[in-house]
């Protein structure tokens, strides 16, 4: 199984994912979508599993900086036009196992979905 770590190389909570990852021996790439960008069906994808609002980082510093329009009368289509157009604004770090995706990092979910997967 193919898994893939999407986020930004210099985030603080990508480090440690991978770090965890690195760790277990897991054997995955990485995708920096803020140095290669982000393909829509991709990121769509993901709204589609785990909820648009799961993905958008509305915490970010890019996402606080926008102009009030911007934030007001968020759905999908919105929030994916925003991510793909600054993928800053991406919930960091993406975990694909698969087709299987975990947004966020807490050690205790990886050891979860990995034990699922009989890792």
């Amino acid at each position: 199984m193919a898994v893939t770590i999407y986020g930004i190389k210099n985030c603080d909570t990508m480090k440690k994912a991978r770090a965890w990852l690195e760790a277990r021996g897991v054997d995955h790439a990485f995708h920096d979508y803020k140095a290669v960008g982000i393909d829509r069906p991709r990121l769509e994808a993901w709204c589609d599993a785990l909820g648009w609002e799961t993905v958008l980082n509305r915490a970010g510093t890019t996402f606080r900086a926008l102009p009030d329009a911007d934030k007001q009368n968020l759905d999908a289509p919105k929030a994916v036009a925003l991510m793909a157009a600054q993928p800053s604004m991406i919930k960091r770090p993406i975990l694909d196992l698969g087709g299987r995706f975990i947004a966020g990092f807490k050690p205790e979910r990886y050891d979860e979905a990995f034990a699922a997967l009989g890792r």
